[in-house]
């Protein structure tokens, strides 16, 4: 079955799921009952029609969903900042309503600096760092081509020693539980099975085109890159990774995106060492997590009309699974095809259920 078009991220006790340029976010609140908000975003493509372009388009997603994922995971976060259990329900309206506009501009200004606070690391951790230690073996190791190798293997030791230790965390667990229910109900939807919790249990929880693989492949890529850049001034090799960053993201998300869409035996394989590591980033869900992950979905997708489309039989499908990346918003025929089925686009402004 081909490539459905959503994507998500998990959060604090929950799901997004992305449609298109609709979103929506369900969390489990410490009253275990299940919030929803739905919302709308106009990505940079959208918005500038020359991010549609191959290569370009991965940088767009990338921020993209960095933009969303903070927004949502601010969302989440609010159920479990304070306990509203004793304050009466006319006070809490009222603050609400006082504090929601200055909620909003704070939110806004916080979810900058986030963003460029975490651009700015991921470039100091994952691009200076192993290219600092690798130079300090200059004069030691003369071949540049070995350096270069060192330099990579170290980058993708940081990378996998970073996610095993936030891995250990309490609350890191949890979310990686919710990042599996995302996982298995989109792999259940896609497979053609009817989405409900005992289809998406017996789902796989990896999938190809997982922001985990696509991180991967930056390394990987990155470590090929490097390996063609000879320059002899050192202020201007470390340039250039800072600037070359946008070009490897690119091509990582090209080639995870066109993984995503191919079951061939080429495509399998150098998929899956991305798919080895979505072993740390994601954990078997429990039924909780699954039914969290559906009402998500639900809220943005009509996915009986999707397999109905595709010509599928529910559940009686048994063929091997295709996945899509997290922020995956293609605009090709695959998805215009069955865009008449989607949920009305009239409500634009976001709301709780």
């Amino acid at each position: 079955m081909k490539p459905s078009g959503i994507g998500g991220q998990a959060v604090i006790e929950g799901v997004m799921m992305r449609n298109r340029s609709e979103y929506a976010v369900a969390v489990r609140t410490p009253h275990n009952d299940i919030k929803v908000k739905k919302g709308v975003y106009a990505g940079i493509g959208e918005r500038i029609p020359v991010f549609k372009i191959p290569l370009l388009r991965g940088v767009a997603s990338f921020i993209d969903s960095m933009v969303i994922g903070m927004r949502t995971l601010m969302y989440s976060a609010e159920f479990y900042e304070q306990d509203d259990e004793e304050i009466p329900d006319s006070i809490k309206a009222r603050r609400n309503k006082a504090m929601k506009e200055k909620k909003e501009k704070k939110e806004a200004i916080a979810m900058g600096f986030t963003i460029t606070f975490s651009i700015i690391l991921v470039m100091a951790i994952f691009m200076l760092v192993p290219f600092v230690l690798a130079e300090l073996l200059n004069g030691k190791i003369e071949s540049f081509v070995a350096r270069n190798a060192i330099e990579g293997v170290i980058r993708l030791a940081i990378f996998i020693l970073y996610i095993k230790a936030i891995s250990l965390m309490k609350d890191i667990k949890r979310v990686f539980m919710y990042h599996g229910a995302e996982h298995k109900v989109i792999n259940c939807i896609e497979n053609g099975y009817e989405l409900t919790v005992e289809n998406a249990r017996k789902q796989t929880k990896e999938h190809k085109r997982c922001g985990t693989s696509f991180l991967l492949y930056v390394v990987v890529i990155s470590f090929i890159v490097f390996l063609f850049i000879q320059m002899d001034a050192l202020w201007l090799r470390m340039l250039l990774r800072i600037v070359l960053i946008p070009v490897i993201a690119g091509i990582s998300y090209e080639f995870i995106r066109a993984a995503g869409r191919s079951n061939g035996a080429i495509s399998n394989i150098l998929s899956r060492p991305g798919m080895w590591l979505q072993g740390l980033t994601t954990k078997e869900p429990d039924d909780d997590m699954l039914e969290v992950a559906i009402v998500s979905v639900n809220a943005v997708f009509d996915w009986q009309s999707y397999q109905q489309n595709r010509g599928r039989k529910g559940r009686h499908r048994t063929s091997a699974f295709e996945t899509i990346s997290l922020d995956d918003e293609d605009d090709d025929d695959i998805l215009k095809e069955f865009d008449k089925y989607l949920h009305d686009d009239e409500e634009k402004e976001d709301k709780e259920e």
